[in-house]
Order: structure tokens, then sequence, then C-alpha cells
């Protein structure tokens, strides 16, 4: 007997809710020597089956160390839309050093957005995570995968 969408469907929406709640509580986890990274970021981005986005940001750190940061993803997958997120703002998880922010994170992403829209994702490399937030406007649909990029800005 094959499963009816009716079956399926609660299931898959079970299966995205636990991922998401272990990203939450990976993304929240403090260890000995961690610091707490924010980062206040702006971003702009547009995508037809290929998805890029570019931006700036402060990264501030309760030790007192700043940094300027440039912000790169691009990504692949069935997407549309041209979008603007202002005053986003990111939590860093597993971070010894503000250098550490620095990297690739890997990202996977599905979004809808009419006018205005809510950003959320988690991004992660090695043992640094990444939780980001933010509001804006724009058309955006699809999902894609890929690679956010951060940087020491100029």
């Amino acid at each position: 007997m094959k499963p009816s969408i009716v079956s399926v469907r609660p299931a898959l929406l079970a299966g995205v809710l636990a991922m998401a709640a272990c990203g939450f509580a990976a993304a929240s986890n403090r260890y000995v020597g961690d610091i707490n990274c924010k980062m206040d970021y702006s971003i702009t981005g547009w995508s037809a089956i290929y998805k890029h986005s570019s931006g700036t940001g402060t990264v501030h750190c309760d030790n007192g160390q700043t940094m300027r940061v440039k912000i790169k993803a691009k990504g692949v997958g069935l997407t549309a839309g041209k979008w603007r997120i202002d005053n986003g703002n990111g939590r860093f998880s597993g971070v010894h050093n503000i250098a550490e922010v620095l990297g690739k994170y890997a990202h996977g992403e599905a979004s809808a957005g009419v006018v205005k829209s809510v950003s959320s994702q988690i991004v992660t490399k090695g043992n640094v995570s990444l939780a980001l937030a933010g509001h804006g406007e724009g058309v955006n649909l699809g999902v894609d995968i890929g690679q956010l990029t951060i940087s020491r800005a100029p």
C-alpha cells in the first residue's frame, strides 16, 4: 500500500521541526572558554536558480573584541526573487576568539516572502555555528543550498 500525501506531510513536518530544534539547541550551547559574539548586519540579494547575497556587518564579543565584516552568500536551487534584510542579528556559538567567526559556513534554506518578510537560519563551519534572524522587504520563493562567507572588512 502506498503512503498517501496526507500521511507523509505530518511525518515530514515532524522531521523538519526536530531538525530545527536540534539546530537551535546546538546554537545556544556554551562551553568553558567560549565567548559570546553577536553580529549586526544588513544584506541584499537576488536569485534565479543561482542565489547571490552580499552585505556588511559588525561582530561584537563580550570580551570587548569588535570587527567589521563583509558577508557573501552563494547557492543553487529552485529559487527566484530579490530581497533586502536591514538590521539583522546573528549569534555565534563555539567561539574562543573573534577571528574564529571568519570563514565559510554551509547553509540550506527554504524561503517564501512577499513585500515584508522575515528570515532566519542557522549556518555552521566545524565547531562554530551562527544563528541569523532579520526583517526585510522583497519577494522570494524557493529552496537552496550553498555557502555563506564572512571576511574581514577593510
